[in-house]
């Protein structure tokens, strides 16, 4: 069974990083390309694509409102993806989603990903 746990969330002001893990099992993690998405719980919102990384890591792609203060790596021999994120604005609130996509498309939608975690919740406010 495939499971991927997010952690790191949490309240912090606007200006400021938090550095969040996605801990994969149940899968040869090494085969699957990694995302990252979020949700703003507005109504009518749908998951934003943030930023994905390739099997090896190295390749990343980003959205445009995060690009420059985001960063997604990866360490395949801990089969966890991360992603730091510096300068955080008030508009970067929300639950933060991995993702797990085995052929490895770095697709900027939700459907081009099979598996995903459960979120974990970023709240920037001051």
């Amino acid at each position: 069974q495939v499971q991927l746990v997010e952690s790191g969330g949490g309240l912090v002001q606007p200006g400021g990083s938090l550095r969040l893990s996605c801990a994969a099992a149940g899968l040869t993690f090494i085969r699957y390309g990694m995302g990252w998405f979020r949700f703003h719980q507005a109504p009518g919102k749908e998951r934003e694509f943030v930023a994905a990384i390739s099997r090896s890591g190295g390749s990343t792609y980003y959205a445009d409102s995060v690009k420059g203060r985001f960063t997604i790596s990866r360490d395949n021999a801990k089969n966890t993806v991360y992603r730091q994120m510096n300068s955080l604005k008030p508009e970067d609130t929300a639950v933060y989603y991995c993702a797990a996509d085995p052929r490895a498309r770095h697709s900027d939608s939700p459907d081009g990903y099979d598996y995903w975690g459960r979120g974990t919740q970023v709240t920037v406010s001051s």
